[in-house]
C-alpha cells in the first residue's frame, strides 16, 4: 500500500486542499503535508479525524500513526525542480546562513524538532512571490 498516494487521492476525491485540512484539523498545512509524505506521526485522535474527513480505510489510519523514518526521501540530490531549488539554495547560501546564525547565537544548530514552517503567497505585479518562514529553537552545542 502506498500511503502517500492513497492520502493524496482521498484528498483530491473530497476536493480538499491542505489549507482546508488545516482549518478542519487545527494543524498547520505544511505539517499535514509532511504527514501525507510519511515524515510525521498522527495521534489516534488526529488520525481518526482525518479518516472521517477523507473516508480513509483502517489500514491507512493505522499507517499514519506509525513512527516514520524521517528524511528518507529519495534520491539524495532531488530531481524535482521545485525541491531541487531548495537544495540549490542550501548549496549557495548554506554556509553563509550557518556563519550568520553562529555569529548571532554561538556554536549550535537550529532545531528541526522544535520547528515551524510557513508558506505564504505574496501577490506582486511583476510575478507572485513565495515567502517561506522557518522558525526553529536554537540548540547550542554543549561542552563536557
Amino acid at each position: 500500500m502506498n500511503v502517500t498516494a492513497t492520502l493524496m487521492a482521498a484528498k483530491k476525491a473530497k476536493g480538499m486542499s491542505f489549507a482546508d485540512l488545516e482549518s478542519a484539523l487545527g494543524l498547520d498545512e505544511v505539517w499535514i503535508a509532511s504527514l501525507f509524505y510519511g515524515q510525521a506521526t498522527a495521534s489516534k485522535e488526529e488520525a481518526d479525524k482525518l479518516a472521517e474527513l477523507l473516508s480513509l480505510e483502517p489500514d491507512v489510519t493505522a499507517a499514519i500513526q506509525e513512527f516514520p523514518t524521517k528524511g528518507s526521501l529519495d534520491p539524495v540530490i532531488p530531481t524535482d525542480p521545485l525541491i531541487y531549488r531548495f537544495y540549490e539554495i542550501m548549496q549557495v547560501y548554506g554556509m553563509p546562513m550557518k556563519d550568520v546564525i553562529q555569529e548571532k547565537f554561538g556554536d549550535g544548530i537550529m532545531s528541526a524538532i522544535d520547528f515551524t514552517l510557513d508558506v505564504e503567497k505574496i501577490e506582486d505585479p511583476k510575478g507572485d512571490r513565495v515567502s517561506i518562514t522557518m522558525c526553529g529553537k536554537f540548540l547550542p552545542y554543549k561542552k563536557w
